[in-house]
């Protein structure tokens, strides 16, 4: 039987710890496949000053306050971090978890990020490349730490460009998320499958996700259809997760629920 693995994604923007707690914790208990929040400095809509969160953060204190969901972060941009030292991060909140830790990466985009924070901007080819340093150091510093993770702890790596963004994918990635409408994931789908062809990699060991908005979820059929097996929906203050509640009923109820 077919399956899909829904998720949620909690914009950390425009709201309080409070009320974020709270979301994670409603996320849990209606038993979401995995919860994870975005790794950005300032908010990406709404008054740029507005209140904000640091991901990591929060994944750890997540890891302590929820006891089902997988975790992680969508994505971890690679330069704002030694990738050695978010190895470490990573490990240790896998074990807050009890093994529930995805290591979500990415090349990183939002300069606004960069420049209040005093990163290296850089051009979008310098920043794929730093990324593949970057995940050759985690891959190197995982297989040296004591204890090791707790769990699998895949990684899984936010991408979409086709020429190269998809070849990392389909070289380092345990899974991959990119986002669209489930046309334009289908033909990215079909691009890190070729590439998983031209690798020797099969194709069957990455998991396929993509992050979408609420009023979106009533095409979770047109994403499986694309290639999808984990939907992940997007959700901002005040944190309302009827949407997620309705997909994850409907997709029960028609068998699909994983």
């Amino acid at each position: 039987m077919n399956s899909v693995r829904v998720g949620v994604q909690l914009q950390p923007q425009h709201c309080t710890m409070d009320t974020l707690r709270a979301a994670w914790q409603a996320a849990d208990a209606l038993r979401v496949d995995s919860i994870w929040v975005w790794d950005h400095f300032f908010p990406l809509s709404g008054d740029p000053d507005g209140a904000h969160f640091e991901a990591w953060s929060l994944l750890a204190a997540m890891a302590v306050d929820t006891e089902h969901a997988k975790l992680g972060a969508m994505v971890s941009c690679n330069t704002y971090r030694n990738p050695d030292l978010l190895a470490d991060m990573a490990r240790t909140v896998d074990h807050l978890s009890g093994g529930r830790m995805y290591l979500g990466i990415g090349a990183g985009w939002f300069d606004h990020d960069y420049t209040e924070y005093g990163y290296l901007f850089g051009t979008p080819r310098s920043r794929l490349d730093d990324l593949v340093v970057g995940l050759d150091r985690i891959a190197a510093r995982l297989v040296k730490l004591n204890p090791p993770p707790a769990g699998t702890m895949p990684i899984l790596i936010g991408a979409s460009g086709e020429k190269v963004s998809l070849r990392i994918v389909a070289q380092y990635a345990d899974a991959w998320n990119t986002y669209g409408t489930p046309e334009v994931y289908a033909t990215k789908n079909a691009a890190l499958d070729r590439w998983c062809a031209k690798l020797g990699r099969d194709p069957d060991e990455i998991e396929r996700t993509v992050l979408i908005t609420a009023d979106a979820i009533h095409q979770w059929r047109d994403y499986l259809a694309a290639g999808t097996q984990h939907i992940l929906v997007s959700v901002e203050n005040p944190f309302d997760l009827t949407p997620v509640k309705l997909l994850l009923t409907e997709a029960r109820e028609n068998g699909w629920g994983s």
